[in-house]
């Protein structure tokens, strides 16, 4: 019996992509991102909600930029507005209770074993890993840490004091590369190859990770409460994402935007295996759709309520499990199983 619900998002794959440049001059993690060292690195899009570019702008700017060099990711954050308060002090609590910055890496664009950060406007931490998502039946490791994860804050006006002259709260995040390629390597290298393909500890110029950004901004009072609803409950949390998810659930992989890493920002085509990718995972959303309906899944493409690509796409079924695919671009073949996980087999 399926235990667990795949919601179709309102809105079509359609991933932002984010072209990282190679990081120039000394980094110096102090949390104030207006200084020599970010000057010629681009920001994103500013974020929209996470429930797609139709709902109403959020109520204050959010905007990101990274580069990186052979050791290092670095992320800096520019989370504009009044409203700069937070009250967790305690690592690996439940940070979006505050008001917060999330990143979420996926290195293998597979949707599954992925990281994700969360920090507040005290540069309180909170570090975890996902199996899969919670969507296809998976769980959170909060015991995992990123190895050597640093990061600072600067508050433009005073943290908790609604009578500043607040304007902004930035971040600065540097994370080391070699324990997220730990986990990268494990998925890409069984432990019988690794004599062959020892662990790598960085991506190669021209790769691409799956990544997104969030904003959780409540609704409070000019004293920062927050406000409530007539059920004497907090009225709902505003979710600000770089890459829209059309729900309210950034645990939507395939949503998630590119980034490549490049020398100076060069543009590069997204791969014809990742667009294989997404237009199978429309497919994943409908067999689930048929399985609300009659009960299971079906091997019969025609039953579904998708569009499916000119090229042909297969369907193994069990009445619990389904396996898509379809062929590579160049060789080999794109699969995608009911549990989210996505893959390219030579």
């Amino acid at each position: 019996m399926i235990k667990f619900h795949v919601q179709t998002p309102r809105i079509s794959l359609n991933p932002p992509v984010y072209y990282c440049p190679r990081a120039k001059g000394a980094f110096v993690l102090d949390g104030n991102i207006h200084k020599p060292f970010w000057e010629n690195v681009p920001f994103t899009a500013p974020f929209a909600d996470i429930s797609g570019y139709d709902f109403p702008t959020p109520r204050f700017q959010t905007r990101a930029k990274l580069c990186w060099d052979d050791k290092n990711l670095y992320i800096a954050a520019l989370l504009e507005g009044p409203e700069i308060w937070a009250n967790i002090r305690k690592r690996d609590s439940v940070m979006y209770y505050d008001n917060d910055f999330e990143v979420f890496l996926d290195p293998s664009s597979s949707t599954h074993n992925y990281m994700e950060l969360e920090m507040n406007a005290l540069n309180t931490q909170w570090d975890l890993m996902l199996t899969h998502p919670y969507r296809d039946g998976g769980r959170s490791v909060t015991g995992w840490d990123m190895k050597g994860l640093e990061t600072a804050v600067h508050i433009e006006g005073t943290v908790n004091d609604p009578a500043a002259d607040n304007r902004f709260w930035s971040a600065e995040i540097r994370i080391p590369f070699q324990g997220l390629m730990e986990t990268y390597s494990l998925e890409e290298n069984p432990p019988e190859l690794e004599r062959c393909y020892p662990p790598r500890t960085a991506p190669r110029l021209g790769e691409f990770w799956r990544m997104n950004f969030s904003r959780v901004q409540w609704h409070v009072d000019a004293d920062y409460n927050k406000l409530l609803d007539e059920n004497g409950k907090w009225l709902p949390e505003d979710n600000w994402v770089w890459a829209p998810t059309g729900l309210i659930d950034i645990h939507c992989p395939e949503f998630w935007g590119f980034l490549f890493f490049t020398e100076n920002g060069e543009k590069m085509p997204v791969p014809e295996n990742e667009k294989r990718k997404l237009l199978l995972r429309e497919i994943y959303y409908a067999e689930f759709r048929h399985f609300e309906r009659h009960g299971h899944f079906t091997a019969e493409l025609s039953e579904l309520d998708c569009k499916c690509p000119d090229y042909p796409v297969t369907a193994e079924v069990t009445y619990r499990t389904f396996v898509l695919t379809c062929p590579g671009a160049q060789g080999g073949t794109v699969v995608l199983q009911s549990d989210g996980y996505t893959y390219f087999e030579a």
